[in-house]
């Protein structure tokens, strides 16, 4: 019996094919890739996941 999982992974400087092939070389079998958010930011303005909550 297979299980399926689902995962939310966040990203920085990343496509979705990028995505999709490194976890595909790690052994993972990825079903499907959506895109929920997709945030611009200012050139050197990175906000770390604390500084954001």
């Amino acid at each position: 019996m297979a299980t399926f999982s689902n995962f939310l992974v966040k990203v920085t400087d990343a496509k979705m094919p990028d995505v999709r092939k490194a976890l595909q070389a790690a052994g993972i079998e990825v079903r499907s890739i959506i895109l929920v958010h997709k945030e611009e930011t200012a050139s050197g303005e990175e906000k770390t996941e604390a500084e954001s909550e």
